[in-house]
């Protein structure tokens, strides 16, 4: 049997409460992923201007975690949560955000919309990516080796281009709308003359830091967490710093405990929901943590 999924709003919240924090805005949505576009490019350019080392090292951390950012807005896409307008929210969460990184939006949305039913349950289409912990530190070490050196992406994207088709298909539809993006964005960059930077400043990235804040990303939201008969404790809140929200966990994707239990909210509505929730009393009831090293400790303790 599933556990209950979500909280009734209305047992905690003023009707007045609720519509502030459950708001849509027509604009948000979209600033965030124009945010997350500007802000891969400019890292980007960080490198171009200033070739170093340092600044080769930030890039790739800063695209490949908005990278992921790109996924987590195909994650609000999937709740009808990037835009109000349902043709915007799914044609914006499928090209500007699911595409670029290999995704579809619309077999996440089955696929996710599953997970949230069936939280930590045998049905849990994700529980193999918290069953396994804790684990060894060795593992755990292991796991990051190979997301660091292309292993975890090659694998992935090799189930990607072979995998399970549609009949008549001789490759996944995402397929076609991941080398379609990445063709016009390496075109794009080759007629500004950067053709490298496709392999070395989107490419590199997506193979490396991208699986690995990845990995983070799953191992803080359910690790070590279970799934009770309270929805407030299906999912792990970690308290990120502004460096982890810059490089491990963009877009108040940390907010995962209100996530579950409210899952329709907008992700930049998810940190006043922590307050809310804490101010009347029911901090207690998440399981949190104060930061991503440890969530490590406690999912890897030895």
């Amino acid at each position: 049997m599933p556990a209950v999924a979500r909280l009734d709003p209305k047992e905690i919240f003023t009707p007045e409460e609720w519509a502030h924090a459950s708001q849509r805005s027509s604009w948000r949505g979209l600033m965030l992923v124009a945010g997350a576009w500007g802000l891969i490019f400019a890292a980007g350019a960080l490198f171009v201007l200033w070739p170093n080392p340092l600044s080769f090292v930030l890039a790739v951390m800063i695209i490949g975690a908005r990278q992921l950012g790109l996924a987590i807005l195909m994650h609000e896409a999937a709740h009808g949560a990037l835009h109000p307008n349902p043709q915007i929210n799914d044609w914006v969460g499928e090209w500007l955000c699911a595409a670029p990184v290999g995704a579809q939006l619309a077999a996440y949305r089955a696929y996710h919309l599953k997970h949230h039913r069936y939280t930590e349950q045998p049905e849990d289409p994700d529980l193999a990516l918290s069953a396994p912990f804790p684990i060894s530190r060795a593992s755990l070490w292991r796991k990051v080796l190979r997301d660091l050196t292309g292993q975890t992406f090659l694998k992935q994207r090799s189930a990607q281009l072979f995998g399970s088709r549609k009949a008549g298909e001789v490759v996944n539809s995402s397929t076609w709308r991941f080398v379609g993006v990445n063709a016009a964005l390496l075109a794009g960059l080759s007629l500004a003359g950067l053709w490298w930077a496709y392999f070395a400043l989107w490419l590199l990235p997506m193979a490396t830091w991208f699986p690995l804040v990845t990995r983070l990303r799953n191992i803080a939201e359910h690790a070590c967490v279970g799934a009770g008969a309270d929805p407030l404790s299906h999912a792990r809140t970690t308290y990120a710093n502004p460096i982890e929200r810059l490089l491990i966990a963009p877009y108040w994707v940390h907010y995962h405990a209100e996530h579950h239990a409210f899952m329709h909210t907008p992700c930049y509505r998810l940190e006043r929901l922590n307050k809310m929730l804490r101010a009347k009393g029911h901090g207690h009831r998440m399981k949190t943590a104060p930061g991503y090293w440890s969530v490590l400790r406690e999912a890897a303790p030895a």
